[in-house]
């Protein structure tokens, strides 16, 4: 009877994150997808409209920075809490920014937002291992494919309302109410005190610097290249399909919708493939799937090929965030210090959300947007070498261990 309650217990707790995932990416996806309009409204440049995109990478970055001792003060469910709500309320400035055509406030619009989801990151992603715990099996990918079907979903509702001229404070209008209807169910099925850093016994043993273990600086820089893989569609997949290959902003908003579908795909069936495969031979046919993918929407000036490549990056940016995320978890013992190494490397990949919108917007007014992203091309194939050096590594301490 125990074990039931409690099965039923992290069953709706697991629905809850689920549905808090679906949160940021319907709401992310949503302005994604109307980008070659909001830049329109603007008159903005490419250079120009990184700028403004940059608003959602350091509201995310000091989300991420703040998350990990927020949570260690007052639980993963306050965290969650404020975060969510905040994610819902920055909507509506989106909204009006580009009703308004003021690129100042879509861009406090987007700081908002990447502050809330930033600052949620670390909190949901150890909720979402102890539900992995108590599952006992993966729950990560699975958690993550939510943000990902949210993404899609975002995407799919763009292609329409782009299609039928809805104008975009509309469209955002009507995703706010969406949000706004959704968190209120879901902040009562997080349990209380998680994460909470207690107080440290004569015992207890030391809490060393996390940069001096090389293992997780490797998860955190192949975090890195994984994340760029994603966040560079997220920001600019519809301008390169539009810019770079000449797709209408209908097909364009498409492009991003099937490459949130693959991500959502991917994410949703991974869970049994990192089981089988483990972990790092995941990450390194993330890191080649993306690199392909990205290579061909970069050198092969075809639509089709185009299209179809954003089929590789997609399933190949879809593991690589929660795959390196739990490895940072399991990267030492358990225990209240897998929050700082989740927080460690989330922080890590995070830079890439925040170097990533201006400097490709740089590139890309340099070069052109497919130029601009031989960089985070080249991000993958470093990243499957990592992988590598990772599973040698590991190999040495398996065979140290064993003497």
């Amino acid at each position: 009877m125990y074990k039931g309650k409690v099965g039923a217990a992290a069953g709706a707790r697991g629905r809850a994150l689920m549905a808090l995932f679906f949160v940021p990416g319907i709401v992310l996806a949503s302005w994604v997808s109307r980008t070659p309009d909001i830049r329109d409204a603007f008159g903005a440049s490419h250079a120009q409209m990184g700028l403004v995109l940059m608003g959602l990478s350091v509201g995310s970055m000091v989300g991420i920075l703040a998350s990990g001792p927020l949570v260690a003060r007052f639980s993963t469910r306050k965290v969650i809490a404020v975060a969510a709500t905040m994610t819902a309320l920055s909507v509506p400035v989106l909204a009006i920014g580009a009703g308004l055509a003021s690129p100042w406030l879509f861009a406090l619009g987007l700081c908002l937002g990447g502050l809330a989801m930033g600052g949620g990151e670390v909190a949901m992603n150890v909720e979402g291992a102890e539900v992995e715990v108590l599952a006992g099996r993966p729950f990560l990918p699975k958690l993550h494919a939510f943000f990902s079907i949210g993404a899609t979903i975002g995407a799919t509702l763009g292609i329409a309302f782009t299609h039928f001229r809805v104008p975009v404070e509309w469209h955002l209008g009507g995703i706010a109410l969406v949000t706004f209807a959704i968190v209120p169910l879901c902040i009562g099925h997080i349990p209380r005190g998680v994460g909470l850093s207690g107080p440290r016994t004569a015992g207890d043993a030391p809490r060393g610097p996390l940069l001096t273990d090389a293992r997780l600086l490797l998860i955190g820089v192949i975090m890195l290249a994984l994340a760029l893989a994603e966040g560079s569609a997220n920001d600019w997949l519809p301008l390169v399909m539009v810019d770079g290959h000449g797709f209408d902003p209908a097909l364009g908003s498409a492009s991003y919708a099937i490459f949130a579908g693959c991500m959502a795909v991917g994410r949703l069936f991974g869970g049994p493939l990192v089981t089988k495969l483990g972990q790092r031979n995941v990450l390194l046919v993330s890191s080649v799937a993306g690199a392909v993918g990205l290579a061909l929407v970069i050198f092969v000036d075809n639509q089709l090929v185009a299209g179809l490549a954003v089929i590789a990056w997609g399933l190949g940016a879809a593991l690589g965030f929660p795959v390196a995320v739990s490895a940072a978890g399991s990267a030492g013992e358990p225990g209240p210090d897998a929050a700082r190494r989740v927080s460690f490397v989330a922080t890590i990949g995070y830079i890439a959300f925040l170097a990533g919108p201006p400097v490709l917007g740089l590139l890309g007014e340099a070069a052109g947007l497919r130029r601009a992203l031989i960089l985070v091309m080249v991000l993958c194939i470093i990243s499957a070498v990592l992988v590598e050096v990772l599973r040698r590594q590991s190999r040495t301490a398996d065979e140290v261990l064993a003497h």
